[in-house]
């Protein structure tokens, strides 16, 4: 193992500016929380501590700002090897440049590094769980390889397994199979498994068919792509007419779909992932988040391809509020009785944290600080210039003015990944050399 686990089994956060999250965002100043045997055990002020017990740890946390860890709830993390490597490019380019031409050049070793610096990534800015949405899987070991660096990483993962979109000779449902009884044995890992096809709007229903009968066959949840065509203009609706529509399936973007097909997912049971960092650079269309409000859907955030947007989850709570003021339902494909629904910040930080883990369907583990739920925690500096003074608008300024620089400690399961500003990987340098190597292979900053 490449990462060093601090076994912490009983450890106390002292005095911190606690952000709950469930059922909504709410501030505990001068709080405590106790960590035990990797769940939270307790949440409350002056917490009693025994000084003769050795085996607690106390962190002196009343500088820092405490809250659930961030939850990305859509990401392709084998593109981590491919940092701004689209960055101008528009979403044909995106697909002709990454999913065309580099993703078919990946070798396993390559999705291993792509995996474990975007997984390590995201811990050292205070993303603890991921939905890996691995639209790579060539073979076998390119499988083997994504798992093996999301475990050795250390963070919390549902895997989604998905098919290369221009590869119809990988789209293998004995490789899925294979997948699912080789690394998947327990289903209470700290990396699960999701079938993650390409979907309705882009497929035959013939195959649409298969994919949805194999998800229930293994007993995965389905995340999927969607959008108005090119295949099924009312992906959502066909799921319907095939008698696929279930509960837990996780529909990532949407942007170009009708209320209709929106009023289908929040009847269904369903959730629904945005990305609007890269929903804008890429003109999917009108921003979502007001939208699915409106609906009453379940809705995470992502950062999607770091090829072309930021993979922090403090931008994209940025994006997500600053794009829900502008009102364009005629644009993103509603039924043009406007929007109208601008977001608030506490609204924005429940997407990231407690919303993102339901959509997921981990909301009864991590997303808030419950008492038994994963102690899944990020802690930021509260006396940073750029948070200082914090106390006017400690929600607001975590989702304003935050950044991941900021972010001090990161937990999961109540084992450190990060202290004192620093991530706790032992080869990180290996790391770093290696994508480095892949990317000189890869040709990824040739034309």
């Amino acid at each position: 193992m490449g990462n060093e686990r601090h076994h912490t089994p009983r450890l106390l956060l002292r005095g911190g500016l606690v952000i709950d999250t469930a059922p909504h965002p709410v501030v505990h100043p001068h709080t405590d929380v106790l960590v035990e045997a990797g769940r939270i055990a307790a949440v409350g002020r002056d917490l009693p501590l025994d000084d003769s017990d050795t085996g607690l740890e106390v962190i002196d946390a009343r500088t820092m700002v405490v809250l659930p860890g961030f939850v990305d709830a859509h990401r392709h993390l084998w593109q981590g090897v491919l940092r701004s490597a689209a960055v101008d490019a528009s979403l044909d380019g995106y697909f002709s440049r990454v999913l065309g031409d580099l993703a078919g050049r990946f070798t396993p070793a390559d999705v291993h590094t792509g995996n474990l610096l975007g997984a390590l990534d995201c811990l050292d800015s205070g993303i603890t769980t991921v939905q890996d949405f691995s639209h790579v899987q060539y073979s076998p070991e390119h499988t083997a390889a994504a798992v093996e660096a999301l475990r050795e990483a250390g963070i919390r993962a549902v895997f989604g397994y998905g098919y290369p979109v221009f590869d119809e000779s990988a789209r293998q449902a004995d490789w899925v199979r294979k997948a699912r009884t080789a690394h998947f044995p327990s289903r209470d890992a700290r990396v699960t498994m999701a079938l993650a096809p390409v979907g309705p709007s882009f497929t035959p229903p013939e195959a649409v068919r298969e994919d949805w009968l194999l998800a229930r066959e293994l007993g995965l949840p389905v995340a999927v792509h969607v959008s108005a065509g090119p295949v099924a203009m009312r992906p959502i609706t066909a799921l319907r007419e095939q008698g696929l529509l279930t509960a837990g399936t996780l529909y990532v973007h949407g942007n170009s779909l009708p209320d209709s097909e929106l009023r289908l997912i929040a009847e269904s049971g369903g959730a629904v992932a945005i990305t609007p960092a890269i929903e804008a650079s890429m003109r999917f269309g009108a921003p979502m988040a007001g939208r699915l409000r409106r609906a009453g859907i379940t809705t995470g955030l992502g950062a999607d391809a770091v090829t072309s947007a930021p993979g922090d989850m403090f931008s994209q709570m940025r994006a997500a509020l600053m794009s829900s003021h502008f009102d364009g339902d005629r644009d993103g494909g509603g039924d043009g009785d406007g929007d109208g629904l601008a977001l608030k910040a506490a609204d924005v930080l429940r997407m990231a944290t407690a919303e993102g883990a339901a959509a997921l369907g981990l909301g009864e583990e991590v997303g808030s600080l419950g008492v038994g739920k994963r102690a899944d925690l990020v802690l930021l500096r509260a006396d940073a210039l750029n948070l200082a003074p914090v106390a006017h608008d400690p929600i607001g300024a975590v989702v304003t003015a935050a950044h991941p620089g900021n972010v001090d400690t990161v937990l999961v399961d109540g084992r450190a990944v990060k202290r004192g500003g620093r991530l706790l990987y032992e080869n990180l340098g290996g790391v770093l050399a290696e994508a480095h190597r892949a990317t000189e292979r890869l040709g990824a900053s040739s034309p």
